[in-house]
């Protein structure tokens, strides 16, 4: 099952990246299985600093290191859609597309605000995505995961999966976990005004997001208003908006720092929405590296904000 030495660019919305030295493309739980089993013979045969594992889904939001990456990559493609009533149990590499398509299919309503959302089912749930006050964790019911060391399988509740503000334990503790399904519930709706509501969202990031160049989405999180200093509220509340939580959007605070169109390399700061950062050809990882922290510059020293990445940066 393990190959060696793929590209994986091939595999990442930005086109960036190196070599993964080890790379498994698991379709299937088998497929997972016997993969893991396999590189858990390989990895006592490799030096220790070629035996970290990291798991991918979709690609969308990840910077893979020009160097690639030392250890394994598993690719999870388990892709599956079933509906039990109004719970919908998916495979964790399942697009979102795809399930917001089966939900208009089917008339259940709750994941209206993904319409057009990037990437997996095991990527939104590892970072509770969300968009237009809606967030993944409001319609989890529970996730399935297989631990990479015993192979043991995990399910927890939505409480035991510690959502929080684009965050879950999937991201902060279980790391040696890969997400193999969750279970969502939602309820009857419409079926006219799901498709709507979706097409709606889906228009709206197609007007607004510059998609037709490679990007990796948002780059940074929104700026929780909270932790705001009292010197910069005032001129910053005037941005605000529920994310579900209110915060000023990070494009808005890039964009009054001057950054508009700011470029390194062939990395550019989208002037179509400040918060992407674009490859305009032939940009490399450390191009893009080296613009995020110039915009963290400019905004800790305009507004004395922190901000923090929602981007993915896989070093080798």
């Amino acid at each position: 099952m393990l190959k060696q030495n793929v590209p994986l660019k091939e595999f990442s919305n930005y086109k960036i990246g190196g070599n993964a030295l080890y790379f498994l493309d698991a379709k299937t739980e088998d497929d997972l299985e016997i993969g893991i089993k396999e590189w858990q013979a390989v990895r006592q045969t490799v030096p220790s600093d070629q035996q970290r594992v990291f798991v991918l889904g979709g690609g969308t939001n990840i910077l893979f290191s020009d160097d690639g990456f030392k250890g394994l990559v598993i690719r999870n493609c388990l892709d599956s859609i079933t509906a039990n009533g109004n719970q919908v149990v998916t495979g964790a590499g399942t697009l979102i597309t795809k399930l917001t398509d089966f939900c208009i299919e089917h008339s259940l309503s709750g994941l209206e605000w993904a319409g057009g959302l990037p990437g997996t089912v095991g990527g939104a749930v590892r970072g509770n995505a969300g968009a237009f006050g809606g967030e993944t964790k409001d319609n989890v019911v529970s996730v399935t995961s297989l631990n990479l060391t015993n192979l043991q399988i995990k399910i927890r509740n939505n409480q035991e999966c510690e959502f929080s503000y684009r965050s879950s334990i999937f991201k902060t503790q279980s790391t040696d976990e890969v997400i193999i399904s969750a279970i969502f519930g939602f309820t009857n709706g419409d079926k006219k005004l799901i498709a709507k509501a979706i097409q709606e969202k889906a228009e709206f990031r197609q007007n607004k997001h510059p998609l037709e160049n490679p990007n990796a989405g948002s780059v940074f999180k929104n700026v929780p208003f909270e932790s705001i200093t009292e010197q910069y509220k005032k001129e910053l509340s005037q941005y605000l908006k529920n994310d579900p939580i209110p915060v000023v959007p990070s494009a808005k605070i890039i964009y009054l720092t001057g950054l508009k169109g700011k470029r390194v390399g062939d990395a550019a700061v989208s002037e179509k929405h400040t918060n992407f950062i674009i490859n305009l050809g032939n940009a490399t990882a450390r191009d893009v590296s080296n613009l995020i922290q110039i915009i963290k510059d400019e905004v800790k020293q305009k507004y004395g904000i922190i901000l923090e990445e929602e981007i993915m940066r896989l070093d080798q």
